[in-house]
């Protein structure tokens, strides 16, 4: 497990910092080290680093240690086995469908105290709607750090070949099959389409239908829902007669990247990694979503908030630091930048200083913006299994994926194993 987790620490580019850019009265001060956990390296890396260099400037008396874990959910379990031992980070950034599972065990901090402190919250950029991203159970878990949606990925080059400008890509799935189709037909034909695999990413195709994965009082899984079935079948569809290659999500970007790939749906979050993988190879266009249900369709916003673990008073004080600054319009500045992910405060939205000229000029970033409107929060199981309630989910897609089961058998399976996984009163 010691090899997967990766963690390491960042001294040399910290003392670099501090060498570099603290007068000499300042080194005398007391430094304190806080430890921060982040997951997917692979995406938030550049952006954490450009905004721990921009903190570091205006506090040179803390210095981050960095711990990181490759993905969301094992960074839920590494907080929660370091709680029992006591030796958890003093900041986190978990997954949003995750700031449940540790708010009911107290391992966080009540950041409302700590807001409050600061003044107005919408002074600080920190609308109700993103404020609302990291609360759970009547208290504020967490402040939103980075937001994503799946988004539409485009080859010009390939759908130029079938005769299709971007503005002329179809914005329902029964168009996008259609275009797979045409692009099968050409020779030496790319894979037509790659949908990301996994829960986060499916679920667009289950909320994109009006559906949901859980009855509003939390009773009932809805995976035998018409909504639930009609979701798998269309995903059977984009797999069929997408003819969607099986491959990891890391390997479809990398194809995509080469050009081997035509349409890829995935999350805003891997924008900047695909624009540097694109490079040259082909000319590269991003739109929205399709959605099925133009009226109740929605979207699950993915992305990370930062909570406050440390119970220590100097290292809370440092970590709530890092934090606010993480989370406002320079912080959320520099995220987006490095990143592809949506923007969590309004400032940073708002201000010219920030990212208004950024959008101007960069337009591939502008369909997750679009689609704010028609976002939900991210979804967050009740009861202690909720990464095993993803894991399950995830496991029976992939026989789809793998042909080895039908929708209607993967619905029924799915149906019986996390009803089997939830609390059992509710």
């Amino acid at each position: 497990m010691k090899s997967m987790l990766q963690p390491f620490t960042r001294r040399a580019f910290s003392n670099l910092a501090l060498g570099a850019l603290v007068a000499p009265a300042v080194k005398a001060q007391s430094l304190t080290e806080i430890t921060v956990h982040y997951s997917q390296p692979h995406v938030f890396r550049e952006s954490k680093e450009a905004v721990a260099a921009a903190f570091m400037r205006r506090e040179p008396g803390i210095r981050i240690n960095w711990v990181t874990t490759p993905n969301y959910d094992e960074g839920t379990q590494l907080i929660l086995r370091q709680a029992v031992a006591g030796t958890q980070a003093d900041l986190t950034y978990q997954g949003l469908n995750r700031l449940r599972v540790l708010a009911e065990r107290g391992i966080c901090q009540d950041l409302t105290p700590f807001l409050h402190r600061e003044g107005s919250a919408a002074e600080q950029g920190y609308s109700p709607t993103i404020l609302g991203l990291g609360q759970t159970g009547g208290m504020q878990a967490g402040l939103a750090y980075a937001v994503s949606t799946m988004i539409t990925y485009l080859n010009l080059d390939v759908l130029r070949r079938i005769g299709v400008e971007p503005e002329a890509v179809s914005t329902n799935w029964y168009g996008i099959i259609e275009l797979a189709e045409r692009i099968a037909r050409l020779p030496n034909a790319p894979d037509p389409i790659y949908y990301d695999i996994g829960e986060w990413a499916w679920s667009a195709l289950l909320y994109g239908h009006g559906g949901q994965y859980m009855s509003g009082d939390e009773r009932r899984f809805l995976m035998e829902s018409p909504q639930g079935l009609a979701a798998m079948r269309l995903y059977q569809r984009i797999l069929r007669d997408g003819r969607m290659p099986n491959l990891t999500t890391p390997a479809a970007q990398q194809a995509f990247g080469a050009g081997r790939i035509a349409i890829r749906f995935g999350s805003t979050a891997f924008l900047r990694n695909v624009i540097q993988s694109v490079g040259q190879n082909f000319q590269l266009a991003t739109t929205i979503m399709p959605v099925i249900d133009a009226e109740r369709g929605r979207l699950q916003v993915g992305g990370s908030a930062g909570m406050l673990l440390a119970r220590d008073p100097v290292k809370q004080e440092a970590a709530w630091k890092f934090l606010r600054f993480s989370t406002s319009a320079e912080g959320t500045a520099l995220m987006v930048q490095n990143t592809g992910y949506v923007p969590c405060n309004q400032l940073a939205v708002d201000d010219p200083r920030w990212l208004a000229e950024f959008y101007r000029g960069n337009p591939l970033f502008a369909a997750a913006m679009r689609q704010l409107p028609i976002t939900v929060a991210w979804y967050a199981f009740p009861g202690a299994n909720g990464v095993r309630i993803s894991q399950t989910i995830s496991d029976n897609l992939q026989r789809l994926v793998e042909s080895r089961a039908t929708p209607e058998q993967v619905v029924q399976d799915m149906q019986r194993e996390v009803t089997r996984l939830l609390p059992r009163n509710t």
